[in-house]
């Protein structure tokens, strides 16, 4: 496939300079609503069985309701996780022939939702290939009172790669503070309804709570170059339900590629059972329940 217009040439200069940017335009109405209806649907499918309320979860929870792989589970999410523009988006912003999924996952932030800790997305993942980034989309626009995003611009060229574990809550590593970081200011930036915002894998980003009374609703992509490998050991879904060793490619149905495809090439969702480990982890429906 020919790439268009979709992003300019100082779009991706800003991209690459800043480590993050939104893109205006890239969802229709139509699509906003369609897609919005059917995150919500699948959100609620996979917390049928969860009746907490937001002060009885986890700190990590209270930030936001997380539902990986979407895509696998419920069909309708399918194309808006390999919507072409977007897809095309971010393989010109990153600047790769060819980009695959990582995953997908609704980041729902309920009313009253804390904020979400300073952090970098790659030290999560087990691979230390640097062209990788997310698409944040927000169905309803995201602004300073539903929680909107803040991002450490040029934080992704300093060389920080620090591991911050959010998923207890633990500030140890006060990201904010490394030297490197500490000069630069967060930037909130309030993203309107059918733009997409997309930020590197190591830019250092932060999320401020939801004081709306509505939830803010969040639909993301994670992005790496093909070719990439596994350089890590340790434990994450989508290199171990498909079985990806060190040093091996991260190369399976479970992570495909979303450019180039050609428009309605949808991939076709793998039937694959998840691990002991992440079955016993599941519990609140963060993963589908394949098995």
């Amino acid at each position: 496939m020919n790439r268009t217009d979709i992003v300019t040439s100082e779009q991706v200069e800003r991209f690459r300079r800043d480590g993050f940017i939104v893109i205006d335009n890239l969802l229709t109405d139509d699509e906003l609503e369609r897609f919005g209806a059917a995150c919500d649907r699948a959100v609620a499918d996979r917390k049928r069985g969860d009746a907490r309320t937001l002060s009885e979860k986890s700190l990590y929870e209270q930030s936001f309701t997380q539902c990986m792989n979407l895509w696998e589970d419920h069909p309708e999410v399918l194309p808006l996780t390999f919507h072409p523009k977007i897809s095309e988006a971010a393989a010109s912003l990153i600047g790769v022939p060819r980009l695959r999924l990582w995953h997908d996952q609704a980041l729902y932030k309920d009313a009253g939702g804390r904020y979400t800790e300073p952090h970098q997305d790659q030290p999560y993942w087990p691979m230390d290939e640097p062209d990788t980034l997310s698409a944040w989309i927000t169905f309803d626009g995201s602004t300073h009172e539903n929680g909107c995003m803040a991002y450490v611009p040029g934080s992704h060229l300093i060389g920080v790669r620090k591991f911050v574990n959010i998923f207890t809550a633990d500030e140890k590593v006060k990201i904010l503070e490394e030297p490197k970081v500490a000069a630069i200011a967060p930037v909130y930036i309030e993203v309107p309804r059918g733009a997409v915002a997309f930020h590197h894998g190591l830019t250092v980003h932060l999320a401020g709570a939801n004081k709306s009374s509505r939830t803010r609703r969040v639909h993301t992509m994670i992005y790496f170059r093909d070719g990439a490998k596994r350089t890590k050991p340790y434990a994450h879904p989508c290199v171990d339900r498909p079985g990806i060793k060190v040093g091996e490619a991260i190369d399976s149905a479970l992570t495909p590629l979303v450019w180039p495809r050609e428009p309605g090439d949808w991939p076709v969702p793998p039937q694959m059972p998840l691990t002991p480990l992440f079955e016993r982890l599941n519990t609140n429906g963060a993963l589908p329940n394949i098995r």
